[in-house]
């Protein structure tokens, strides 16, 4: 084979390749899994071609082009991607595909809050002098005929806003450490907390005060337990991540999972700042019913809007492509990185 030969017949491929890596700018899964499937190819290609041009064109300038081309193209393959605008990423799309990606778990974490909270209002209705024994006295004057933290000041707005959304992220992480206990932790957390919620719905229902509760607890509460389940979720996954580790072993695919599940505790985490918010500075307010329910239905349907837009702009699965294109370049060495990232399974999914 001539010079003249081996450039008209391999010019394309690099071609190719140089433009790949110019649309990828470092970070393969923008081209989508056919494209990273076609980056891996091509730089396979082209680290064989330096290895010929090396050895029957000694000396020719082509070798250099090709070294740099077949070093860009490694450092795609190969190299970690660089996590430039990761707060931003986050905000778009990454945490509403996160809550989406395993629509398993969060039927399960919804199931375990609605059931046991359907389950307290009935007996809450049936036999309140015993349900009341259940609410933890902060709360019992929730289930009265009136509400005795209404027309607070700005001052104590503030406070309870901030002691308000500091529990609820502490429930949340609960529900998301009680995944380490393969998810029974996580199962009670929720459970509980659908219990308390049923039980004062159901002693209200029973002492006539019922559009009462549901003016302090809508504007705040759908959103606040949307976030909870979420958390609950992320602690689901977890636990699965250890019953069933798939092609891992199982500290690593913990590791894995959990790195992922911290980005649905750290997105909901700023949701219950936004209801911890809402029920400190408007509920004390006692606002008419019809603004309670439009507030709340609102604030919950806007955080699952986003979840199923931005959640399904590039579709429900998590992006495997960087992995594709890593596997695809590690095929140069006969490696089966490639198999295995193809068969990785989305747990509860």
């Amino acid at each position: 084979m001539t010079l003249d030969t081996f450039l008209t017949t391999r010019e394309p491929d690099w071609q190719r390749l140089g433009d790949g890596l110019r649309r990828a700018g470092g970070r393969p899964e923008r081209l989508g899994p056919a494209g990273a499937l076609e980056l891996g190819a091509l730089y396979r290609s082209a680290a064989a071609d330096l290895a010929l041009a090396r050895r029957r064109f000694p000396g020719e300038s082509v070798i250099a082009r090709l070294e740099v081309l077949v070093r860009d193209g490694r450092q795609a393959v190969y190299g970690r991607g660089v996590r430039r605008p990761a707060l931003l990423e986050l905000l778009r799309t990454g945490y509403w595909r996160e809550v989406r990606r395993s629509p398993g778990a969060l039927a399960l974490a919804w199931i375990a809050t609605i059931v046991p909270g359907l389950l307290a209002c009935a007996w809450a209705i049936a036999d309140p002098g015993a349900a009341i024994g259940l609410v933890p006295a902060a709360f019992r004057g929730a289930a009265g005929p009136t509400v005795r933290h209404a027309h607070l000041s700005l001052g104590g707005s503030s406070a309870l806003a901030s002691e308000i959304f500091t529990n609820n992220i502490r429930v949340s992480l609960v529900a998301f450490a009680g995944g380490l206990t393969l998810g029974l932790g996580t199962i009670a957390v929720v459970a509980y907390n659908g219990v308390l919620v049923g039980a004062l719905a159901g002693l209200t229902i029973d002492n006539g005060n019922f559009s009462t509760f549901v003016r302090y607890v809508a504007p705040h509460g759908l959103l606040e337990l949307s976030c909870i389940a979420v958390s609950a979720a992320a602690g689901l996954r977890v636990a699965w991540s250890v019953i069933d580790p798939g092609p891992y072993g199982r500290l690593e695919s913990l590791g894995r999972e959990s790195r992922e599940a911290v980005v649905l505790v750290l997105g909901t985490a700023a949701c219950l700042v936004v209801a911890g918010l809402t029920e400190g500075f408007l509920t004390p307010r006692g606002v008419s019913l019809g603004t309670a329910l439009g507030v709340g239905v609102g604030l919950a349907g806007l955080y699952w809007t986003l979840v199923f837009w931005r959640g399904g702009a590039r579709g429900v699965r998590r992006s495997s492509a960087d992995s594709l294109a890593r596997g695809a370049g590690n095929s140069v060495t006969g490696g089966d990185s490639l198999a295995r990232a193809s068969s990785r399974r989305t747990p509860l999914a």
